[in-house]
């Protein structure tokens, strides 16, 4: 399945949540900027807030292969598709590496926060939150935004996607209340390659816009 743009598969996601949320407390966090595009849809068709959380992914090095991210309250979350042994393993063999890459990608996530850009804990307690993303290949974002969302009281938890990997869909079914992926892929090709446009803001662009709707929200 093939998308002409994220906001195309967002109105998609939303005409299947619509009816059964429209009138219930969300909000919708979006994992990406390209998770922003999907997720904006949703929130005007619900009327409901829109945020973002920012998650800085860590490569393991030399390999195409998240070791995990880090969140905006400065967690970090290992990728859960590893094994404990593999977690252990390498946690050991890149400990200075990996202690440095959180504490640059919790500089970065610091750097780009506006004043109205942290996810605050009250929009979304007691809440229906929505967990979109632009697509889904390992979810260690998902892991990340699950961490964070563990202290906080939801009413349920949601994930919408236009497309994710069978591992991604196998673990969303364990962590999420609900489903909504339009498409799953055994042979996952990258994000991109399911939307014919890609024209996505900056990061800094993205920001000010979530931090702009933060604001107007309250």
């Amino acid at each position: 399945m093939y998308f002409e743009s994220r906001a195309q598969a967002g109105q998609i996601l939303a005409g299947q949540l619509i009816e059964k949320y429209r009138y219930e407390n969300c909000a919708v966090v979006a994992l990406s900027d390209g998770a922003v595009q999907v997720g904006e849809q949703i929130a005007a068709a619900l009327h409901c807030i829109l945020t973002m959380l920012l998650v800085e992914d860590i490569q393991v090095p030399g390999e195409n292969m998240s070791f995990g991210g880090v969140s905006q309250n400065g967690g970090f979350t290992y990728n859960g598709m590893f094994s404990a042994g593999e977690m252990e393993e390498y946690a050991s063999e890149y400990h200075g590496y990996l202690e440095e890459q959180k504490r640059e990608a919790f500089q970065r996530i610091n750097k780009l926060l506006g004043d109205g850009g942290m996810i605050d804990s009250d929009m979304l307690r007691d809440h229906v939150v929505i967990l979109v993303a632009d697509g889904l290949d390992n979810g260690a974002s998902l892991d990340v935004a699950v961490d964070f969302l563990k202290p906080i009281r939801i009413k349920r938890l949601i994930v919408a996607t236009p497309v994710a990997t069978v591992p991604a869909v196998d673990k969303l079914h364990i962590v999420a209340d609900e489903l909504h992926v339009l498409d799953v892929k055994e042979n996952f090709m990258g994000i991109n390659h399911y939307y014919e446009q890609n024209d996505i803001p900056t990061h800094e662009e993205t920001i000010a816009k979530i931090n702009q709707i933060v604001l107007n929200w309250h």
